[in-house]
């Protein structure tokens, strides 16, 4: 069986804490005016997600958390590492290393 994504993990735990289809719940909806998560209903929630995905979601985070989407963004950012760009360089590095002008191996 596939692992499911962060998205489907967050739309589960919501369906489950809310007691609803997951599918009824969608990355544009508002954790308060669609889903009536009051803010203590909020808290609650993102403790669940905070050790789910073993993160922590700073006090000074929480108001960037309005949607389901933004929670998933929020996590997605949090658990999936970004694409590393130093490639490049390494190779680089490593190509002028082979030899140096004179034919002897550079150190």
């Amino acid at each position: 069986m596939a692992l499911a994504s962060v998205a489907e993990r967050i739309q589960i735990s919501l369906a489950d804490y809310l007691k609803r289809d997951r599918r009824t719940i969608t990355p544009a909806y508002s954790l308060r005016d669609d889903l009536g998560l009051d803010s203590m209903a909020t808290i609650e929630l993102l403790f669940r997600i905070e050790e789910a995905f073993e993160i922590q979601i700073p006090d000074e985070d929480l108001h960037k958390l309005a949607t389901v989407g933004d929670v998933i963004a929020y996590v997605e950012g949090k658990v999936i590492p970004a694409p590393q760009t130093s490639a490049k360089p390494a190779t680089r590095i490593a190509s002028t290393r082979k030899k140096s002008a004179s034919g002897k191996k550079a150190k």
